[in-house]
């Protein structure tokens, strides 16, 4: 696994890195399905185990998956190996409690101390503002810095992140949060990343990059041969390309030309649409949902960069 240094962190991860949000399990949110179905705890323990053996020790999860379980699975790994092994990141910001809006001081501090007490640690290594919705002004906005920062200052945590599923959220404050490190959504499907302007001001910045949902959740691999009807709980419900038949095909047609063109990896499929993503950027890592063992094996595959001519060749498959 090659690994890359996450930008000022001057920390080394590998670059594909774990993202934990399916340990949670299935779960709602009002009418919001937010979770993934039929993950099984065992599954992502032994999954855990293995990536730490793979060197995939960058683990990233959140308070709100399954409620507080991705990161008491995470929690419960540490008789099975050094805690200090781990690159921990976890988030806050979509939990609201008993208060008007996510982002209240003293609920930040309560789901810190919450996500301190399932990680069964002291601290972490990155903790992240988990959306950049500060409230209708973004009333919000100072208080929630300032109190990142205190975590930082307390030893709770050592980075501070930034993430948000829009990249132009993330470019409206990034330069007053001058995060260690961001995450924005990007795959083939949607590159904002670059068009925002984000790309240019973490290349200026040298800021660590952390790209989440590389593979639009599983469609981007090909599997799905017809629209698809997930159980309740599972995010990938509200996914409006599932079931779209047109997106579906043309996926599929992809796949068969990338296990053509890069037919002597091992893994070419994936290696074309996570590698494509890491070509073009030095500071970046990309968080993939490894759910089994099998998984967590594929991953360790992956991560190397691609030749410009091959990473344009796949982003044009997807221009459609």
């Amino acid at each position: 696994m090659r690994n890359i240094i996450l930008g000022n962190t001057n920390v080394s991860v590998s670059a594909v890195s774990l993202g934990a949000w399916a340990y949670g399990g299935p779960q709602k949110l009002g009418p919001r399905h937010t979770g993934w179905s039929d993950q099984r705890d065992h599954d992502s323990t032994n999954t855990l185990v293995k990536c730490n053996d793979l060197g995939i020790r960058h683990w990233d999860t959140a308070d709100v998956y399954g409620d507080g379980k991705s990161e008491q699975i995470i929690g419960s790994i540490w008789d099975k190996l050094p805690r200090s092994n781990i690159f921990l990141a976890t988030k806050t910001g979509y939990d609201p409690g008993e208060h008007e809006h996510y982002y209240h001081p003293d609920h930040m501090r309560k789901q810190m101390e919450k996500s301190l007490s399932n990680l069964r640690s002291d601290y972490v290594d990155l903790y992240y503002l988990h959306h950049c919705d500060f409230g209708d002004n973004d009333e919000y906005f100072d208080d929630a810095l300032e109190v990142v920062r205190r975590f930082q200052e307390e030893g709770k945590t050592r980075f501070i992140g930034l993430s948000d599923w829009d990249a132009s959220k993330i470019m409206k404050f990034i330069d007053a949060v001058r995060p260690d490190v961001i995450q924005p959504y990007r795959n083939l499907m949607n590159d904002s990343f670059v068009t925002s302007g984000l790309k240019e001001w973490v290349d200026s910045h040298n800021t660590g990059v952390c790209f989440f949902s590389p593979i639009m959740h599983g469609l981007l691999t090909g599997k799905y041969t017809q629209p698809t009807n997930f159980k309740s709980g599972d995010m990938r419900a509200g996914i409006e390309e599932f079931t779209n038949p047109v997106i579906i095909n043309k996926i599929r047609e992809n796949k068969t030309l990338l296990e053509t063109r890069f037919a002597d990896h091992p893994n070419p499929v994936m290696h074309g649409i996570v590698d494509s993503l890491l070509t073009d950027t030095e500071t970046s890592c990309v968080l993939l949902g490894q759910r089994n063992v099998g998984q967590a094996n594929v991953a360790a595959t992956l991560g190397q960069k691609m030749s410009d001519a091959d990473s344009d060749w796949v982003k044009n498959l997807y221009r459609f």
